[in-house]
């Protein structure tokens, strides 16, 4: 009896101390095979709860093609003025920062050796003229020959001549401002000397402003002159209108883009030249498109696709796509007006899933960008 009793108790021994040492190893695997099994949020299985979605109504609606780019204002007009001759300046007749009108005299160099040449001529002239009457007279009663009449009258035309080249000169030593617009900067100060390549001051024109900007060589052919434009400028949320008014007609072969320049009134003068500016164009305009959230899209190897609400539960549809703007994209077939699109969950839905409406939005009539 006392034999039995110690192998049944060595046994359980051996069996205990195989639990103890076994049992570590095994533990995971019976936790894992005891937890509960949890569902992606949002549904737990098709027969315990529906996935809540947002549905889209279909509304046909205008659709247009924008390209957005980016520009500079630049100045209509704009020039470093300076002299066409040597010389120092004795006066300057104008503040940086005021307006000027065409014509108007900026600054001026010294004139005076100019001034009595101009004098000595003007006398010549006078002298000259009146030998030249004389001389006629005299011609007309056969006093004297007609070659001594041609070369008074000769002397008369080379004075002439020479009084109009002084006067160009003098004009040279003048600075007018060449067109309307805001003396910006003065470089130089009464008593310096200047030349022909020192620059005096910077004169600008800023009504109308110029907008330049580039867009994809694709659209060349789109963009004529006249062409509508709306931009934007950091700062403000006004939109302000302009117009083409020149193409460059040849393509940057390292950006493949084409520039553009557009006028826009400034009247006011509020935009400063300089500044960024966001550009707009629209292009071509689609009436009763079918237009639907581009989230809503699914892409696939052989197409693309999407999901409507249709009798309680998800169908999935084959479309075609055709014009795309920044938030929105254009379904050519495969959907209808009054369709209910499921626009949220997009990656959890699977055909036949029954799903409840949420939030119903329906699709305005307007123009979408």
């Amino acid at each position: 009896m006392n034999k039995q009793f110690r192998v049944f108790t060595t046994i359980l021994l051996a069996v205990f101390l195989a639990a103890i040492v076994f049992y570590p190893k095994y533990k995971p695997f019976l936790a894992k095979k005891m937890r509960p099994v949890n569902v992606a949020p949002g549904y737990m299985r098709q027969d315990q709860q529906k996935l809540n979605v947002v549905g889209f109504v279909i509304v046909p609606t205008h659709m247009s093609e924008l390209i957005n780019s980016t520009g500079t204002l630049r100045p209509d007009e704009e020039v470093d003025l300076s002299f066409e001759t040597s010389g120092k300046i004795v006066g300057i007749n104008f503040t940086e920062g005021t307006r000027v009108k065409k014509g108007d005299l900026l600054a001026k160099i010294n004139d005076q050796p100019l001034q009595a040449q101009l004098q000595k001529q003007l006398a010549e002239l006078k002298m000259a003229e009146a030998k030249e009457f004389r001389q006629r007279s005299l011609l007309s009663k056969d006093a004297i020959s007609q070659e001594s009449y041609d070369q008074i009258v000769t002397d008369v035309q080379t004075i002439n001549a020479d009084i109009n080249l002084i006067k160009a000169q003098i004009s040279m030593t003048e600075l007018r401002a060449p067109f309307d617009g805001i003396i910006v900067l003065r470089y130089l100060s009464e008593g310096s000397y200047a030349n022909p390549s020192t620059k005096i001051a910077r004169l600008i024109k800023i009504s109308p402003i110029k907008i330049e900007f580039s867009i994809p060589e694709k659209y060349a052919s789109e963009i004529k002159i006249g062409y509508p434009i709306t931009f934007t400028i950091d700062g403000t949320n006004q939109i302000f209108n302009a117009s083409v008014y020149a193409v460059d007609p040849k393509i940057d072969i390292n950006t493949r883009t084409i520039v553009l320049r557009a006028l826009y009134p400034n009247r006011n003068e509020e935009l400063k030249s300089g500044r960024y500016a966001g550009i707009s164009l629209q292009l071509s305009q689609i009436d009763n498109a079918i237009a639907i959230p581009t989230e809503a899209l699914i892409p696939e190897m052989d197409g693309e696709r999407v999901f409507i609400y249709k009798n309680g539960r998800a169908q999935s549809l084959k479309v075609t796509t055709g014009l795309r703007t920044e938030s929105n994209i254009q379904i050519t077939d495969g959907l209808k007006s009054g369709d209910t699109l499921i626009t949220t969950g997009i990656m959890q839905l699977r055909q036949n899933l029954p799903v409840v409406l949420d939030t119903v939005i329906v699709n305005k009539p307007e123009i979408l960008k």
